[in-house]
């Protein structure tokens, strides 16, 4: 699957592509949730909750 019918399937609320995503972006949202050498497990959380609401906003 590319990653354009990837974005379509989580848009529209497939669970699996929404996991699939997350774990696509995963290495980028652990690392914007280091701080002051310590990772950050609450901003981690937050982060992806904006990735799935970015997601769901993202026009092609």
């Amino acid at each position: 699957m590319n990653f354009e019918e990837l974005l379509l399937q989580a848009r529209a609320g497939e669970k699996r592509a929404m996991v699939d995503m997350l774990e696509l972006y995963r290495p980028m949202l652990i690392k914007a949730s280091i701080l002051n050498s310590s990772f950050d497990e609450d901003l981690y959380q937050e982060l992806c909750i904006v990735l799935l609401k970015c997601i769901r906003q993202f026009r092609i």
